[in-house]
């Protein structure tokens, strides 16, 4: 069994913990403990589960306290701040990557499944936190690591989808609603890709893909938004 030490973490990550087993269980993954079988701790997902409950409480309450927008508007920045590609960032930056305990076969995987898994971890440490030393140390590290991300979701408006935010500049510029075709599939059923345009009217702005239409809809958006110097 590979041999990391969370007290490490703990310290890389500024948190005393009285008891270091809730960390170590936040770093493990369930894929961990089907070639360790003696391993004595739990994977990470009952400890996620509680996490993302807390993160989206101290969310919800400092927008709440701090903003008098309408309930929308704190819906889209709530959700800018806690999905998995911002909680998978956090996780890059904090460096928590090389303490995650995981089968080797997840280990290879480093595209999308280890971004969830990283963003998964963040959430599993949040409620490791919890439970060793409460709700104000809990949302000590999500004012710390999370929500000070806030300020720039706003200004650079990145709470917007990037196709409701390409539809609402391409009305507002050239009065047209975007439309997407599909330019080419490929793969096998269980790892298909997709090549998608987004058009105003009869001209192409981009294309982009990824692993489902909507996906690639939303990078190709993402795209149009750059070359149309549209940008949030």
């Amino acid at each position: 069994m590979m041999k990391i030490d969370h007290s490490d973490l703990a310290r890389q990550l500024g948190i005393h913990f009285k008891n270091i087993e809730f960390l170590q269980e936040a770093m493990t993954h369930r894929s961990f403990l089907n070639e360790h079988k003696n391993y004595k701790f739990n994977h990470n997902e009952r400890l996620e589960f509680l996490g993302d409950a807390v993160l989206e409480l101290v969310v919800t309450e400092h927008l709440y306290k701090n903003y008098g927008n309408p309930e929308g508007e704190l819906t889209n920045w709530r959700a800018a701040l806690v999905n998995g590609e911002m909680l998978s960032k956090i996780g890059k930056k904090l460096e928590i990557e090389e303490y995650l305990l995981m089968s080797r076969g997840e280990r290879k995987d480093t595209g999308k499944a280890r971004q969830y898994l990283l963003a998964n971890a963040i959430e599993a440490i949040i409620g490791a936190i919890y439970l060793d030393s409460g709700y104000k140390a809990a949302k000590q590290f999500i004012d710390k690591h999370i929500i000070v991300n806030l300020p720039e979701i706003i200004e650079t408006k990145s709470y917007l989808d990037p196709k409701s935010y390409f539809q609402e500049k391409a009305q507002e510029h050239a009065q047209v609603t975007p439309h997407y075709e599909v330019i080419k599939e490929w793969g096998q059923d269980h790892n298909r890709r997709f090549l998608m345009g987004v058009f105003l009217g009869d001209e192409k702005i981009a294309e982009e893909e990824g692993t489902s239409k909507q996906e690639a809809q939303r990078a190709a958006a993402a795209k149009a938004l750059e070359i149309k110097e549209w940008e949030q």
